[in-house]
């Protein structure tokens, strides 16, 4: 077997993973309209770029910053 046999056989278990992690993966919950933190509204285009959203961007920058 050469290199390009490992590197295809690699590449093919890598896309079962990533395709094994999709399927188990939960749906994401509805968007919120509005941030749980502080209330502010939460743009349509923030909504449906990030999936589940709960946060606004200020609140969502100051929670990555606490971590």
């Amino acid at each position: 077997m050469d290199d390009a046999d490992l590197a295809v056989r690699h590449e093919a278990r890598a896309e079962a993973r990533a395709n094994a992690c999709r399927l188990n993966a939960k749906p994401a919950a509805p968007s919120a309209s509005h941030c749980i933190e502080c209330g502010d509204d939460i743009s349509q285009a923030r909504q449906q770029a990030v999936p589940g959203v709960q946060l606004c961007i200020a609140c969502q920058t100051l929670s990555e910053k606490k971590r």
